[in-house]
């Protein structure tokens, strides 16, 4: 396994077949060429994924996103225009360039353009390698299937720098800006579907169409297992005025608390982080999490944000972790 602050050698580990940990603004990803049938089988049998959890495809614009579509919406094609790159994934009716291998088996195919500087670094290098403008990386997050997301090079490492190989890159472009993954969009049928929350709202995704958005919970898509995102840490969703009551009769150092600065911390308690405002919240929500495995507690009592903004991603996160205890 090689570590670099380099895209360009990131993506010449991709080209020549080989996986690259690469930075996003989200969180970190396990990158492969998307039309690597080879690569992209390493990339489940690292994170341990079932083979019918579709991956999402990294391009570069929008002009390669219609590469790997067809029939995409007029509302599609504005959401791309407003939120690309950003941390949004747009799922439509894949093209004959993404194959069953990358997409688990669906008519449909998730793509995102990402903004982070040296992910866009990357494609850009990768694309003049393979001389493909539309290039995709399938790059699904850094970890072992079902458990916490990385969101810094150090936390890729840990978990999954055993199951690398010596060719594997990890690209290290610090930590991730936003720290949950990206919001999910369905845009295969007449309205737009969300799959999975993130930093941008249905309120944005509204008021870049025009058009009302649905829920849509029977989709594969990635991250939406009830189960999901968990530590090994028990995970418990409070309100601030049940925090003393919840750790009485409790040993010290065994329980941890991530909430809000605002939230005072009880005697014996570990604070695990004490973001000042949701979007900070959202940036420490992983670290704390694995913080918390670090130091063996047993269980993280998480006093969640306002459902506003990216705090509803947040929350969705922790229902999931709490629901692997």
């Amino acid at each position: 396994m090689i570590t670099t602050t380099d895209p360009r050698v990131a993506a010449a580990a991709i080209a020549g077949g080989h996986l690259a940990a690469v930075p996003t603004e989200t969180v970190y990803g396990l990158g492969a060429l998307a039309g690597d049938a080879r690569a992209v089988a390493r990339i489940y049998a690292v994170k341990g994924r079932p083979a019918d959890h579709p991956l999402i495809v990294h391009v570069i614009d929008a002009v390669a996103f219609g590469a790997w579509g067809v029939q995409i919406p007029i509302y599609a094609h504005a959401l791309a225009a407003t939120f690309w790159p950003g941390p949004m994934s747009l799922v439509v009716h894949r093209s004959e360039r993404a194959k069953d291998f990358v997409t688990g088996g669906q008519d449909s195919i998730a793509i995102r353009v990402p903004s982070h500087l040296e992910m866009r670094s990357l494609l850009h290098e990768l694309a003049e390698l393979t001389k493909d403008p539309a290039i995709g990386v399938a790059a699904p997050s850094a970890n072992r299937f079902g458990r916490v997301s990385p969101t810094s090079a150090a936390h890729v490492i840990d978990e999954i720098g055993e199951l690398l190989q010596g060719d594997d890159v990890v690209l290290d472009g610090g930590d991730c800006e936003v720290g949950v993954e990206s919001t999910i969009i369905d845009c295969t049928g007449p309205n737009p579907k969300m799959l999975r929350p993130g930093a941008i709202t249905i309120e944005d995704v509204e008021s870049a169409t025009g058009l009302k958005v649905t829920h849509d919970s029977t989709v594969r898509a990635s991250g939406t297992l009830n189960s999901h995102y968990s530590p090994n840490a028990t995970v418990q969703l409070i309100a601030e005025a049940n925090v003393a009551f919840e750790i009485e009769g409790a040993a010290q150092g065994v329980i941890g608390l991530l909430a809000l600065a605002e939230v005072s911390t009880p005697s014996g308690v570990v604070r695990l982080a004490a973001p000042r405002n949701t979007e900070e919240y959202a940036r420490a929500l992983y670290a704390a999490l694995r913080e918390a495995d670090a130091l063996k507690l047993e269980a993280v009592l998480a006093v969640p944000p306002e459902a506003t903004g990216v705090g509803v991603a947040v929350i969705d996160r922790l229902i999931r972790a709490a629901a692997g205890a």
